[in-house]
């Protein structure tokens, strides 16, 4: 049954061709009409070129967001319709130099506006599901139902001079998704209205859960959602035209319910003019902007301070990198200060791993609550506002300063010469301003923006004014700032806190501003020193590329990370300088290695795992759902390659079993191994029995890509890629032949499981429909092999998978995770294999304080 499945999919591709072409007309065209007139973070100093730069950005957004099938990559911009030909000017407006999110086809990435918004859960009509549904019926009306549709939706669709009639009754909380969990940190809001306020539906932390993340309890979701940043109430049900163009995007691409109802709230409120405040008081005693000057000498240190201060290090982590986390910890750890750590929630491996490194430590402490913080997003400051409120909570926490730091930073002073300088400043507040043009740093910054968070997004939903009284001020959200201005920000009820609170739970960006304008405007403005002790390294043109466009309607720029070259830069700085950005062991370990010996002392010679660096990507407990049928299908196979490596030990022998196994269940573990800054493969942690004993082991198997990119006679030195050597003989229909079968983790079941949906309702996934279009080679032979491998189960289908793998990775060693010895004799223990994940890594493992108080 399964042949016959994938035959009929590949039967399908060469008539489904014409109309995939035509669908893709239709939509790119609906696409680029409906998006040309919306600018971007750049736009506005473009003057009369910005029309040209909108159009340009908004048809290269539609491109790069076409779905593509799981291992190709190549990409042709498909023929423009009528109405965008005009668009056509210049190749595509950003590249990001990292990759970008996975896009699916159900996203928020068209944008067709539904009639009733309230009544429609998914509003986006893709090419891709048009195409599904069209597949039910026979070849003769598809394409009449699929121009049926595209004109549907272009009716849907609205112009600038057209209106949204928003106005079904509901009674809701418009909630930005942004502030703290309890009343007591005084979290963001907008003026609370005549009710009481519900828990909000639609916030950031009432999204839809990470796929990683099982359900929490209700108490404990109570406790962890953050409550609605503005509770906006109406006593009738609100009621007003939304004719903003970028309101009407924004509620046409949202994907719930819930989201969309909070977008209209908040643009109905802003509309009437209750949302933003007009006018702040600006309590500070002086005329401009306050800078007081600090001095600085690196021999500074000589002497302890009579009364140091203690800080409260804020950690912010996500992501999987626990060894670069751990690393970190270990450099700026002392028994006299405080560690506070908040895990996004869509990090359950690395919130594990913290709460066991704070289990170790008195002074360190997770966060009860977690959110899922978005760059750009309302809820960042939230999160800061909510952690701070806690810090001042902990009575037996005596902090002096707060300092946010992530997993990218890293000292290059010591603490001690840390701790010198803020003693002799204890009054000081060190936050980075813009230093540029006020007026322009606001619209760079979109500060005259409305801005909207919901659906794990911020929306643009139109132009806002500044409000009267004080001076808006920015830069980076990097900072360190003193008990008294933390104390005043979280409680204080005066008209400044209250109305900034206000206005930056709808700003983009808003750590960046909120507390540079509330010092520079507060009666603690003369503490305010423009300069937050770090040095990041930015480089405009290569971190500047929209990387963030799918989850903030803006353009938004990064740091780069530091490589070795950079150290004179940590040691040559004239101003006080105590950390830098950012830092990625998995891009570059050295640096790291070298800031290591330049603050602490070189590791001595010998020690292990020096120049290695493992990074986790899966984990037992994350559970075999959060892995994609390919990734299961290749960390099966690659745990199959590694029970034959140990099987080749043997020599030949037929009647020894001792070092042959069969492999059983899932993947334990996952991670991603580096040497010298070099990729070196996969290590996959499984479980096997083994032949000669009946015994379950847990076995560990390195495997490396067969082939590497390489320099063909490179020069001396270059500064950009001029020379490569690229293999031509990679074929992607090799693994695209491998959206033929699902996981093949469950034998027992393999039929079944290769049955597929209901009714046979497949979409079509591998794309060859689109060949006209993506120019994909086709070669009749890997189709007939398709063809005759796809009803395979069991080991047959095992064999053909474990034939294919190998012919882009080899297993390298396999060893023995233990406890006991492993059945076969010649498999070395995986804590004495150099290569293993469970091997000794002294730079990362972190250990009991000295009694000087200090880990490194």
């Amino acid at each position: 049954m399964v042949g016959s499945l994938c035959a009929r999919k590949l039967a399908r591709r060469s008539r489904s061709a014409l109309i995939a072409a035509l669908t893709v007309l239709l939509i790119q065209t609906l696409i680029v009409w409906n998006f040309s007139s919306l600018d971007t973070g750049e736009d506005r100093e473009d003057g009369g070129n910005g029309r040209e730069k909108r159009d340009r950005i908004g048809i290269n957004k539609a491109y790069s967001e076409y779905p593509k099938s799981g291992f190709q990559r190549r990409h042709h911009q498909p023929p423009l319709g009528k109405a965008a030909v005009r668009h056509k000017q210049q190749p595509d407006g950003y590249h990001s130099h990292r990759p970008k999110e996975k896009v699916r086809v159900d996203s928020n990435n068209e944008n067709s506006v539904p009639k009733d918004f309230e009544t429609i859960d998914n509003s986006n009509f893709g090419a891709a599901r048009a195409q599904t549904q069209s597949q039910r019926h026979a070849a003769g009306g598809r394409k009449q139902q699929l121009l049926e549709r595209a004109h549907a939706q272009q009716s849907m669709a609205k112009g600038s001079n057209e209106v949204i009639q928003y106005g079904q009754k509901y009674s809701m909380t418009a909630a930005a998704a942004v502030g703290g969990g309890r009343n007591r940190t005084a979290p963001l809001h907008a003026a609370p209205g005549p009710r009481t306020a519900r828990p909000n539906p639609g916030g950031h932390a009432a999204t839809q859960p990470h796929r990683h993340h099982r359900p929490q309890p209700a108490a404990q979701a109570r406790r962890t959602a953050a409550p609605p940043l503005g509770e906006l109430r109406y006593d009738q049900p609100p009621k007003c035209e939304i004719s903003g163009k970028e309101a009407i995007s924004a509620l046409s691409r949202a994907k719930t319910k819930e989201c969309r109802q909070q977008i209209a709230e908040v643009y109905c409120r802003h509309k009437e003019g209750k949302l933003m405040p007009e006018k702040v008081t600006r309590y500070c005693p002086i005329e401009g902007k306050a800078n007081v000057n600090v001095q600085w000498e690196e021999d500074s240190v000589e002497s302890a301070p009579p009364v140091p201060v203690r800080i409260a290090f804020m950690l912010v982590v996500h992501g999987r990198a626990t060894r670069q986390v751990q690393r970190l910890f270990k450099a700026i750890y002392h028994t006299s200060h405080f560690y506070y750590i908040h895990v996004d929630m869509r990090s359950n491996y690395l919130h594990r791993e913290m709460l066991a490194l704070a289990a170790q430590f008195p002074n360190v402490r997770v966060t009860t609550w977690r959110m899922s913080t978005i760059w750009g997003g309302a809820s960042l400051l939230s999160m800061y506002l909510q952690a701070m409120g806690d810090l001042l909570a902990m009575k037996d926490w005596a902090w002096d300063f707060f300092i946010n730091l992530s997993a990218a930073d890293y000292p290059i002073r010591t603490n001690d010469q840390l701790v010198a300088f803020l003693s002799k400043y204890r009054d000081m507040n060190f936050i980075k301003s813009h230093g540029r043009d006020n007026a322009r740093f606001i619209r760079k910054q979109g500060l005259d923006r409305l801005f909207f968070e919901c659906d794990t997004h911020m929306w643009r939903l139109g132009d806002r004014k500044i409000p009267d009284g004080v001076s808006v001020d920015g830069g980076s959200d990097w900072f360190l700032m003193n008990r008294v201005f933390v104390e005043y920000v979280i409680n204080t009820q005066d008209d400044l806190v209250t109305n900034m609170k206000r206005f930056y739970a709808y700003t983009l960006l808003p750590a960046e501003s909120f507390f540079h304008t509330v010092l520079e405007n507060s009666p603690h403005c003369e503490s305010m020193v423009d300069n937050n002790l770090r040095i990041t390294n930015w480089n405009r043109k290569l971190g500047c590329k929209c990387q963030y466009k799918h989850i903030v309607d803006w353009c938004g720029c990064s740091p780069n990370d530091f490589k070795p070259s950079d150290l004179p830069r940590f040691q040559q700085t004239t101003r006080p300088t105590f950390f830098a950005r950012k830092f990625e062991a998995s891009v570059n370990q050295e640096i790291v290695n070298q800031l290591d010996a330049f603050l602490f002392g070189g590791f001595p010679q010998g020690t292990p795992g020096l120049r290695a660096y493992w990074e986790n990507i899966f984990d037992e407990p994350d559970g075999v759902r959060s892995l994609t049928d390919t990734q299961l299908t290749h960390y099966h196979a690659f745990a199959r390659m590694g029970l034959a490596r140990a099987a080749g030990s043997l020599q030949g022998e037929p009647s020894d079993n001792s070092c042959r196994y069969f492999a059983m269940g899932s993947p334990v573990s996952v991670h991603l191994y580096f040497l010298s800054d070099e990729f070196q493969g996969y290590l996959v942690r499984h479980h096997a029995t083994n032949l000669a004993t009946s015994k379950l082991e847990t076995l560990e198997t390195w495997v490396m890509p067969r082939k590497f990119f390489k320099f063909s006679h490179p020069p001396n030195s270059f500064t950009r890629l001029q020379h490569a050597e690229v293999g031509n003989d990679w074929e992607p229909e090799d693994e695209i032949d491998l959206s033929c079968f699902t996981t093949v983790g469950r034998l027992k079941d393999a039929l079944k499981q290769h049955n597929g949906p209901a009714k046979n309702s497949y979409m079509e996934q591998s794309f060859h429909g689109l060949n006209p279009i993506l120019n994909i080679p086709v070669h009749l032979g890997q189709v007939e092999a398709a063809e005759q491998h796809a009803g395979l189960t069991g080991p047959e289908l095992e064999r053909w998978v474990d034939g294919l793998v190998a012919e882009v990775w080899s297993a390298v060693d396999v060893c023995s995770v233990g406890p006991g010895p492993s059945g076969c004799p010649v498999l070395q223990a995986c804590r004495d294999t150099p290569w293993s994940s469970l091997s000794p890594d002294p730079k990362s493992r972190v250990g009991p304080a000295g009694s000087d108080g200090r880990i490194r």
